[in-house]
């Protein structure tokens, strides 16, 4: 694994939609409107976002409306969304602001795990319960997904220290959901003088996965109308009864949840090496390959809203992978 600044070929910055209290689906009637929430979901969008789908579907149907259907937001949770209302015979029509490549889920690592999803003291043993269920159901969906048309694919990952695994609390609910974990002793493993924890998990390569959802939902005969909806008059407006809300963090504003917020987290991008095949997790760092590049992360700047890369903390993670990858190359 090569890591040095001069390899950087970009930098991505997108922000997660946190709620310390955690993703919201639930419904309500918005006038003559059937309006489904299903936003919130921190940095679990896109693996969480088949299985509150699903969830936010089952509340389409118990509103008891026909019609058509439209959903707010064109990222993961909104395509995710769309899709399943197709599969259930609605007509459909995603309104959105901004499509990919320029949404947050577009800039996603995307490994197949619910981080940050939750401040933990706030978990309740319904919120628990209704993660696991949903967090169960989209690992079924990305499983049917896996190939080179949807950019999902099965891979190693190893992790150190106090990466989110092994102990954390989504690990022990969705224990079943790691296949094959062990535990390497550093004569096993090159990464240096700790423990590490190895599994198998999905990977999904954002930009390749979401203009394949949007190639599905059109042919399946979805519409896309790029506008920015800014009140409850504009929501009024929309002719479709059901209506399903993805915004994501733009729910703040549309909805007035000041429990939205915002945690910026920014990507290192090096030139593709196809030879690195495995995924890395090192305390709050993590490295994770694609066709397109290496991926380099580990900043989570809570209420932070600006799009500008922050260089220090890009200095700070190349140097922090470059250490753990030069250490490998020592003689033993």
């Amino acid at each position: 694994m090569l890591i040095s600044a001069e390899r950087i070929i970009r930098t991505d910055v997108g922000f997660r939609p946190f709620r310390p209290s955690g993703f919201v689906v639930r419904a309500e009637t918005l006038g003559d409107k059937w309006l489904v929430h299903n936003y919130g979901h921190g940095g679990g969008g896109v693996t969480l976002s088949w299985g509150t789908a699903e969830l936010a579907v089952e509340l389409v149907a118990a509103g008891g409306r026909t019609g058509p259907a439209a959903v707010l937001g064109c990222g993961v949770v909104g395509l995710a969304a769309a899709r399943l209302l197709q599969s259930q015979g609605f007509r459909v029509t995603i309104y959105a602001r901004e499509l990919p490549p320029d949404t947050t889920s577009n800039v996603a690592g995307a490994s197949w795990y619910p981080h940050l999803v939750v401040d933990e003291a706030r978990r309740t043993p319904g919120f628990d319960a209704q993660f696991a269920r949903a967090a169960r159901l989209s690992h079924r969906h990305f499983q049917a997904l896996v190939g080179d048309d949807y950019g999902v694919t099965w891979r190693e990952q190893y992790a150190f220290g106090s990466a989110p695994t092994a102990g954390s609390w989504e690990y022990v609910l969705l224990r079943d959901l790691f296949p094959e974990p062990r535990t390497l002793q550093p004569p096993e493993h090159p990464f240096g003088p700790r423990p590490a924890l190895v599994d198998r998990t999905m990977f999904i390569e954002s930009p390749i996965y979401l203009a394949a959802l949007m190639r599905d939902f059109r042919q399946a005969g979805g519409q896309i109308t790029v506008r920015t909806l800014a009140t409850a008059a504009d929501l009024a407006a929309l002719p479709e009864p059901i209506v399903v809300n993805c915004t994501g963090l733009g729910a703040r504003e549309l909805f007035g949840d000041r429990e939205l917020t915002a945690v910026k987290g920014q990507l290192t991008v090096l030139r593709p090496q196809p030879e690195v095949d495995y995924a890395l997790l090192s305390d709050d760092l993590y490295m994770f390959p694609r066709r397109d590049g290496i991926l380099l992360g580990g900043t989570f700047e809570h209420g932070v809203e600006t799009r500008e890369p922050n260089r220090d903390a890009e200095r700070r993670i190349i140097a922090a992978h470059k250490a753990i990858f030069d250490a490998m190359r020592q003689p033993t």
